[in-house]
């Protein structure tokens, strides 16, 4: 969830503005899909030590998320500043050790039933159909829809990551979410960030110029994982895991 203050910089830079990268989501896709490969490839990883070496992945996992914490913050300033040379590795070993952090929910996924490996593909495609239904949802809205419609999923998600932080702080004194909470969770967090990749189509365009390519690929890299794992989260809660 560390996309939500870089979302509300994007819509307070949009707010009011023309369009000034016409073909920025367009230069981003290239990005957006190795950033993408390189979390697969990191997932796939992760499983790898889980299956074989399950007593180092704690550990491991934790170290990760504050790696990835750190490098989200420097990746994102220095593409921000459109040092894209710098920015590049930085940005691809974030989308790794993203999906090393990946890899506990997936695991947990395909040991599932009713998920398993066919649930991880439902999640990805949904995905594919959510990119390929928002582009044009996003690209035709009216500027005072699109600003709407930026504000609600804005505050949407901030509510969201309340309530998750409040789901982690009890899971820490042994209290844990019933599960239709947290299928109810789960779903608004799908329908918030199928939101989000419409706004996406929206405000970056009128946030970043085409060459400022590398910060709208990590927003709407964010978009997508967090689509994915809500998605996941969803069919693990349908199928019985509290």
């Amino acid at each position: 969830m560390s996309n939500t203050s870089n979302f509300r910089q994007a819509i307070r830079d949009a707010k009011g503005q023309a369009i000034v990268g016409p073909n920025v989501i367009a230069n981003a896709l290239p990005w957006l899909g190795g950033g993408l490969m390189l979390t697969a490839l990191g997932t796939y990883g992760g499983l790898t030590v889980i299956n074989n070496n399950p007593q180092i992945f704690m550990p491991t996992f934790i170290g990760a998320i504050i790696l990835n914490l750190i490098l989200f913050f420097v990746a994102s300033s220095v593409a921000q500043k459109g040092n894209n040379g710098a920015a590049l590795p930085l940005l691809a070993t974030y989308s790794l050790l993203s999906g090393y952090t990946l890899s506990g929910l997936v695991f947990l996924a395909l040991q599932t039933s009713g998920v398993g490996i066919a649930g991880v593909g439902f999640a990805a495609l949904g995905c594919g159909v959510t990119f390929i239904a928002a582009k044009p949802i996003g690209s035709n809205l009216s500027e005072k829809d699109g600003m709407a419609l930026s504000k609600t999923i804005q505050l949407g998600i901030i509510a969201l990551c309340v309530v998750l932080l409040g789901q982690l702080l009890l899971s820490v004194f042994g209290i844990f979410t019933p599960g239709f909470l947290e299928v109810a969770i789960s779903a608004i967090g799908v329908l918030l960030f199928v939101g989000s990749a419409v706004v996406d189509f929206f405000v970056l365009p009128r946030t970043y110029t085409d060459d400022q390519y590398l910060p709208a690929a990590l927003s709407m890299y964010l978009t997508y994982i967090n689509l994915f794992v809500f998605i996941l989260r969803l069919l693990i809660a349908i199928n019985g895991r509290d």
